[in-house]
């Protein structure tokens, strides 16, 4: 093969004469140029763990203490109050006998001033955990800040004045805290209170108080240990059990996706689409290793969020087990995988350990979208694999892919910085039925054709035909933000700063002499392939019961909303009761993502929307009582809303401590018929706000078209809705609605347009009061 022999360095024969050696010294200067950038990065990995070991000081700060000390000693006085002439009697002998009594005491002074500065060091960062264990701030009223909470907010810009790598709070923020059982029962009791009747409401009280008499207290004092030990008593076990666990297809169930721009395509060229949108990526790649990355704070203040979801996006992916899966992931990959009509090739991103520039990559993806040749047997459908039952997947790798052709190939896939498929169909809202596009342009990206995605990967770019984008990502290793985040960086950079030229190729030159996109080789046999065909099945299924459809409103968007002074996340949340209500005639247990990055290694809560305050609401509205009455429960809905989704940010969310119980419970043996009902009640409304970042990378003053659409999931529950929705700019929210076919009380675009009406609805009853109404004729 033509890359074997490229990648020789030098060869030797042996002749009658000795032996005849020859180089290749451009072979050894590649060598020797990535093991340059090998060492770079080795060297930014130490003085970054450096500079975030000692923050919010800074190693400089060693300097000015240990010239303070030496100073203090020049004008003979000791700061040190006799410990510097006690650790000058404890040096080592040899050092007493080859220094001066100045040099000794110079060095003792020195060793004291390290001391000194370590200690300063564990000083100013207990300071900072305790100021960030602070979180009564989030529940003052807007405009009402307590003496208290100005005197917290000035110590904290103090100690964060410093410019702070990605991960230098990490050890700085608190640990997530064990609820008291007492309080958790009492607030599901409450969350519940709308779904059940007066008989079901009594009985899941008894329930509740016999868990907590019995059984409850003995589980709790387990996960307080756990809590004194772990990092965060949650994260592990939710990785675990709730992902990793799971042996049903991770496609559609648990995978994500999110999209293109909505109104605008930078360019139709497929390969100079993928050459720019790489290129991003891995310039954001770049800013992860080199912690150069500004820590995620919440929207408006100081106070960072957990990064560590961040260190597993690239190099990373989900491998199949029979009893649970493992997330595997590399330090540093040099090439990306790459999917085009059945064939996978591994392309390299690094020449002569420089990043390739965006025309490159264009030319290296073009020579994959031009290679004429076919699939290999059984290689075409391989993906399927990752999108069926995980079992089968896990059999069939461990036997088939253990070793040899198949081992190395699938390797380069696992390896990969990341996934990309190449798909040749043509997606985005266009054509005469744009609002139809855009449903299949959500399916394409949920599932594809259930093979020509890598859904194991941590995330896959699809590049389709003519030039739009969109990513699917895998779910165990991060939450939607993180993504968000990175998808907000990569659509940003490619439009924005890497840009295209004027016949919409990528800008840069094409060095000669790169090397050729390599082939995967496989060697699969027909038990494979059998399998894959019972994968794509199950797949097939899966992907053809999923009902997609996006709802692009535009009557008004959260300017509107902010002027009623109610929170835009709220009053969505409520005309999502609403519509509910109206689609199925009642209430449901209803799920809205909450983060808990305000603590280390934190991920999500359950914020549980229904609520009596918003039921009862909805029920005024619908029995046409007064708009005066209407308007006071929305407010009151509004406010207990709020209240939940602060309480959840804070460490006193429901579900994750029940979850918790549940584990220890199986752990010990022991059943719980209260834990076990808790556990299996289903979520039949499953909703998440996608929120904007960044929106400095955004210039949508002048360039009003480039609005993110956001992204969204499949159903949680067979006969529920899944429901994404992002608010973007001040007039605009996109709705992400999900379901199945196969349940006939449910319909994406029935539920969609009610997500309408009841948005709307909601907007004519808070406009009409009196003191709205005089502001407008102001």
């Amino acid at each position: 093969m033509a890359e074997a022999h490229q990648a020789v360095a030098f060869q030797f024969t042996i002749t009658p004469e000795g032996i005849d050696l020859q180089l290749s010294y451009q072979a050894l200067n590649q060598i020797y140029l990535s093991g340059v950038r090998s060492w770079k990065k080795r060297v930014s990995r130490v003085r970054n763990s450096l500079i975030k070991g000692v923050y919010p000081a800074s190693p400089s700060s060693w300097l000015f203490v240990s010239i303070a000390i030496l100073a203090t000693m020049y004008m003979r006085s000791d700061p040190s109050m006799g410990l510097i002439t006690k650790i000058q009697h404890h040096l080592p002998l040899s050092l007493h006998m080859s220094l001066s009594a100045q040099g000794q005491t110079m060095l003792s002074a020195l060793v004291f001033s390290t001391l000194l500065w370590l200690s300063l060091i564990l000083a100013l960062r207990f300071c900072l955990k305790l100021l960030l264990s602070y979180h009564r701030w989030m529940f003052e009223q807007h405009g009402r800040v307590s003496n208290f909470t100005k005197v917290w907010v000035t110590l904290l810009g103090l100690l964060s004045s410093r410019k702070p790598l990605l991960y230098s709070y990490q050890t700085s923020l608190p640990h997530l805290p064990v609820p008291a059982i007492k309080d958790t029962l009492s607030r599901y009791l409450r969350s519940v209170r709308p779904l059940l009747n007066d008989l079901e409401y009594k009985r899941m009280s008894e329930l509740a108080s016999d868990f907590e008499k019995n059984l409850g207290n003995r589980l709790q004092r387990y996960l307080k240990l756990k809590a004194l030990w772990a990092t965060n008593y949650v994260s592990d076990w939710w990785e675990e059990y709730i992902y990793l666990r799971g042996r049903g297809p991770i496609m559609v169930n648990s995978n994500y996706y999110g999209m293109d721009f909505l109104y605008v395509t930078p360019t139709s060229v497929q390969a100079a689409r993928a050459g720019n949108t790489i290129t991003a990526l891995l310039l954001y790649r770049r800013k992860v290793n080199r912690e150069e990355l500004k820590p995620s704070r919440v929207p408006g203040t100081v106070i960072p969020l957990c990064a560590a979801q961040c260190e597993r996006m690239f190099n990373t992916t989900r491998t199949p087990g029979e009893e649970t899966d493992v997330l595997q992931h590399w330090q540093d990959s040099e090439f990306v995988a790459v999917y085009h009509k059945g064939r996978f090739f591994r392309l390299w991103v690094y020449r002569a350990g420089r990043l390739m520039s965006p025309r490159e990559l264009e030319y290296q993806i073009q020579k994959i979208l031009d290679d004429p040749s076919p699939p290999q047997p059984g290689e075409e459908k391989l993906g399927a694999l990752t999108a069926g039952d995980r079992i089968p997947w896990a059999q069939v790798r461990k036997q088939y892919f253990s070793s040899g052709v198949n081992k190395r190939s699938l390797d380069v896939i696992e390896k990969a910085a990341f996934f990309i498929t190449l798909d040749d169909e043509e997606q985005g809202m266009r054509g005469e039925d744009p609002a139809g596009n855009l449903d299949r342009y959500a399916k394409s990206l949920l599932h594809g054709k259930c093979y020509d995605r890598w859904f194991d990967k941590s995330f896959s770019i699809v590049i389709y035909k003519n030039g739009k984008n969109g990513l699917n990502a895998e779910h165990s290793w991060a939450d939607a933000p993180t993504v968000a985040h990175l998808w907000e960086y990569t659509l940003a950079t490619d439009a924005f700063h890497l840009g295209y030229t004027e016949d919409g190729h990528c800008k840069g030159e094409v060095e000669p002499l790169l090397p050729h996109p390599q082939r995967l080789l496989w060697d699969i046999p027909l038990e494979v392939q059998a399998q894959q065909c019972s994968s794509l099945a199950v797949a097939q299924a899966l992907a053809d019961d999923v009902d997609c459809h996006i709802v692009h409103f535009r009557d008004f968007g959260k300017g509107r909303i902010k002027k009623l002074r109610v929170s835009p996340d709220a009053f969505v949340q409520i005309s999502l009761q609403l519509a509910y209500y109206r689609d199925r005639g009642s209430f449901c247990l209803t799920y809205e993502a909450s983060m808990t990055r305000l603590f280390r290694e934190g991920r999500t809560e359950t914020v549980r929307s229904c609520t009596n305050e918003s039921a009862a609401f909805v029920k005024a509205l619908e029995n046409g009582e007064d708009e005066e009455s209407c308007r006071r429960l929305f407010r009151l809905a509004s406010e207990t809303h709020q209240n939940l989704y602060r309480m959840a940010m804070t460490g006193a969310g429901i579900d994750r401590h029940l979850f918790c119980l549940y584990v220890v419970s199986k752990y010990l043996g022991v059943d719980s018929p209260f834990l076990k009902e808790v556990l299996s009640e289903p979520w039949r409304l499953s909703t998440s706000q996608t929120p904007i970042q960044q929106i400095e990378l955004f210039d949508l003053k002048n360039h009003p078209d480039y609005v993110s659409l956001g992204g969204g999931f499949g159903p949680v529950a067979d006969d529920g809705y899944g429901v994404s929705y992002i608010i973007t700019g001040e007039d605009m929210i996109n709705f992400h609605v999900s379901s199945k076919h196969s349940c006939n009380q449910t319909d994406s675009h029935r539920f969609g347009a009610q997500i309408s009406k009841a948005l709307k609805d909601i907007m004519t009853v808070l406009s009409s009061s009196p003191k709205v109404q005089s502001k407008k004729l102001l």
